[in-house]
Parts: structure tokens; C-alpha cells; sequence
């Protein structure tokens, strides 16, 4: 059996090594910030812990409900319905039925039918190769007509993918059209949403628990400042100030930017494919209220003038009696790394926010807020277009024994837990099937 390497305590990272671990193999996961789980950190409201950036799973993320369950999670994963809804025009639209859809007086009578007939059209396709040559802007326009992009979509996806929002690829609505709809139970409308009780904060502390279990080593607070390649293979970590190996195999799940900067030996055209993916950093400020500020679970801002994408209130999902009887409400946005929101301080951006939250509750008194979080996460959203639709790269890189899995390799798929699972499982079976080649040529 290999020693193997992972960088990055992510659910990928931890997916990875878990998997590693059980198929007989030494694992070291190296961390660098103070906390395991990624995206997935958690923190206290109410004596309850909670993600610090919105989490729940759709009944087709099948990798997640079966690590779940394997882990003696399965009795706390709640199913539950949501609730969607659409801010334009100062009003509030639901968006959940054919009704809803029916009702939706911004567009034209027959531009809603064609977004209907759109969205059944697209659950239907199985093949994504129509949809890879051509902009989600384009094909919306020309399906569902201009005003459908301008009043729906393009606002999501200019709030999602900033700039990029025009050049994202159709590929990427197909899937989470799929998705959304397959993840519909009871009557084909009514989607329905999973949470872990207690957080999915849980799930990371089981897996950690399965690794320390099967002599896996975790570090945290670790950065990673460089691999090490000797004689063209990957060999070794500089971490910490100290040497880290021999390594058989090294798995890095961090992003590409961050690789690049580990990995000074890579050739050109592999690192144009790394180059070639962006991302945008995720911000969200959380808020404590005394009161719910909006009827819905998942509120789109499709308000231009808005500087945030979507409030998010955790507690039309899970109960507020679960954190102590307050209200939790994630005002989210997706931003370019060079966004001044990125530097502000949560007393700034908060001072930004309110007038906009103001205008989402009439009832609406700043004694409603009990607390107030902001947190950060870099490379946080990849921007698939069509410039680089299907063109990532591999898990396995041209440098032996050194592997990459991260979230620019999961097109067409959106960011998720049941992706990173999905991709850290993929790069454990590769890793352990090139070093059982390895321990079959030796013998030979």
C-alpha cells in the first residue's frame, strides 16, 4: 500500500482520504486555514450550530444520503418542502407551481408560456452536446424570448457569475434545470429539500472521526508553500517550514490558482486548462432577527439596484426553535475577487445592505436583529462558459503520482457537497489504481 498526501481538509479532501484510508492505504491531510470542512465551517446561534454559508441537498444528490447514512448520520437527514420566490419590480413572485408561473405579471402572457414549455423541454433532454456550443443568454432569448432572459434569468446569472453572467454556457441551465425539477417529489411541482440536523457540520466531524479511526493523520493550520518533484515525479511536500514525504501520490484539492502557485513544473498546456476556469468569491452575511423578514425560504433578487443576489431564511427550512427561537436569514452574493464588498468589514457592509432590507418588510424595526456574521470564502463559484465548457483539466496531471480535484473539474455540474463527495471518491480509485500498477511493475 502507498503513503499518500492530501492538501485541502475540504469535504473533498476528507472524501478522499476516508477513501484512501479504506483501501488499505497511509494518509496525511494537510490544511491550511484552522478549521476542517471548507465551505461547510459551522458556528453557534442559539446553542445550535449552523453552516456559516447556506447548505441543504436535493433528493438527487444520492452520494451525500449514502455517506450519510454510512456514517450513522441517516436518522438525522430531514426532508422538507421549499418555498421560491422572486423579488422584481418591488414585489415578491412565487415561483413555485405552473400557477405561480401563470401569475407572473412582469412578463408577457405569452412569454410565460414559453418559459413553462421551456422548462419542460430542458428536463427532457438527456444529451448535453446541443447545449455546448451556445450561451445561456443566447438560447433563453431565442426559446423563452429576450424579456424572459432580462426579467429571470439574466439577473441570477449576472448576481451569480458578475461580468461572465452573458458568456455562461447553456449546459450549465440544463443541468440545474434537471436537477431542480427531479428533485420534486409528491406532485411533480413541490420540490423538497434536505438538511442535517444539527448541521452538515456533523458529517464533517464523522469523517474526520472515520480518518483519525483508521490511522489517517489531519493538520490543520498547515499551508502547503510548494510540491516537491524529484526525478519527475511528485515526491514530497514543503509545509510548514519543513519537508513532508516521501509521498507515493499526492492529491490536491485546492484551486487552481492555488496549485499553480504549489506546482512550478507543470507544462504550458496544462496550466492554460487550469487558467482557463474562473471563480467568483462567495460572501454571505448572516443575520439573527426577532421576526422572519420574507415568506419564503429562497428569495432571488432580480432588482438590479440590489447589491446582494439572494436572501436565503434558513428557518422556513429548519424551525427557529432549533437556534433558541430567532429567525436566521443569509443575505448571499457572489462576487469578482476585486469587489470592494470583499473588503469590507461587516458594520460597512451592513450599512450597504439595510436600505435594501428595508425594502423587503414594510414591518421592518433594526430592533429586530439579535446578531450579525459575515463570512468569506474564496474561489468559491466556477464560471463554466463556453470558452472552456468541457475543457478542465484532468484529475490525473501530467507530473506522476500528483493529482488535482477540484471544483473547476465538476462541469456541468453546479458547487455542492454531493459533487465533492462524488470527485473525491473519483480521485481516490484513481490514485489507488495507478499505485497498484506501480506495485505490480515493481514485482515484475
Amino acid at each position: 500500500m502507498g503513503r499518500v498526501a492530501v492538501i485541502g481538509g475540504g469535504v473533498a479532501g476528507l472524501t478522499a482520504a476516508y477513501r484512501l484510508l479504506q483501501l488499505g492505504h497511509q494518509v496525511d491531510v494537510l490544511e491550511a486555514s484552522p478549521y476542517l470542512g471548507g465551505l461547510v465551517r459551522t458556528f453557534e446561534i442559539g446553542g445550535e450550530r449552523i453552516e456559516c454559508f447556506y447548505h441543504h441537498i436535493f433528493t438527487t444528490d444520492a452520494e451525500v444520503v449514502r455517506l450519510v447514512d454510512e456514517v450513522g448520520l441517516g436518522d438525522r437527514l430531514s426532508w422538507r418542502p421549499s418555498s421560491v420566490a422572486i423579488y422584481y419590480g418591488g414585489r415578491m413572485f412565487p415561483f413555485m407551481t405552473p400557477i405561480d408561473l401563470v401569475r407572473f405579471s412582469p412578463l408577457p402572457l405569452w412569454e410565460r408560456l414559453r418559459l413553462g414549455i421551456m422548462g419542460l423541454y430542458l428536463r427532457r433532454q438527456e444529451e448535453m452536446g446541443p447545449f455546448l456550443s451556445v450561451t445561456a443568454r443566447e438560447w433563453v432569448s431565442r426559446f423563452a424570448g429576450c424579456r424572459s432572459w432580462e426579467v429571470v434569468w439574466g439577473p441570477l446569472f449576472r448576481g451569480k457569475f458578475g461580468e461572465m453572467g452573458d458568456e455562461v454556457v447553456m449546459a450549465w441551465l440544463w443541468n440545474k434545470i434537471k436537477l431542480r425539477f427531479s428533485s420534486r417529489k409528491g406532485t411533480p411541482w413541490r420540490e423538497v429539500l434536505g438538511y442535517l440536523r444539527g448541521s452538515f457540520g456533523l458529517l464533517i466531524d464523522a469523517l474526520v472521526a472515520r480518518i483519525e479511526a483508521l490511522g489517517g493523520h489531519l493538520y490543520v493550520g498547515v499551508p502547503v508553500e510548494q510540491v516537491v518533484i524529484e526525478e519527475g515525479r511528485a515526491k514530497a511536500l514543503l509545509a510548514g517550514q519543513k519537508l513532508w514525504g516521501p509521498y507515493d501520490a499526492i492529491v490536491a484539492t485546492v484551486a487552481n490558482e492555488i496549485f499553480l502557485r504549489l506546482v512550478s513544473c507543470l507544462p504550458e498546456d496544462f496550466k492554460r486548462l487550469c487558467l482557463g476556469v474562473p471563480y467568483q468569491d462567495a460572501l454571505c452575511m448572516v443575520l439573527a432577527l426577532r421576526h422572519s423578514l420574507v415568506p419564503y425560504y429562497w428569495l432571488t433578487i432580480n432588482d438590479r439596484s440590489f447589491p446582494f443576489l439572494a436572501v436565503i431564511e434558513h428557518t422556513r427550512l429548519v424551525p427557529p426553535s432549533f437556534y433558541g427561537g430567532v429567525h436566521i436569514v443569509y443575505i448571499s452574493n457572489y462576487l469578482d475577487p476585486s469587489s470592494p464588498l470583499l473588503s469590507m468589514d461587516e458594520e460597512e457592509l451592513w450599512g450597504l445592505y439595510l436600505p435594501f432590507v428595508r425594502r423587503l418588510n414594510p414591518w421592518w424595526d433594526d430592533g429586530w436583529v439579535v446578531g450579525r456574521w459575515v463570512f468569506k470564502g474564496k474561489n468559491a463559484q466556477p464560471v463554466f462558459t463556453v470558452a472552456n465548457a468541457g475543457r478542465i483539466p484532468p484529475h490525473r496531471t501530467p507530473i506522476p503520482g500528483l493529482y488535482l480535484a477540484n471544483m473547476s473539474q465538476i462541469f456541468p455540474q453546479d458547487r455542492g457537497q454531493n459533487y465533492s463527495i462524488m470527485m473525491g471518491e473519483r480521485v481516490a480509485s484513481l490514485v489507488d489504481q495507478d499505485l497498484g500498477r506501480c506495485r505490480l511493475a515493481s514485482k515484475a
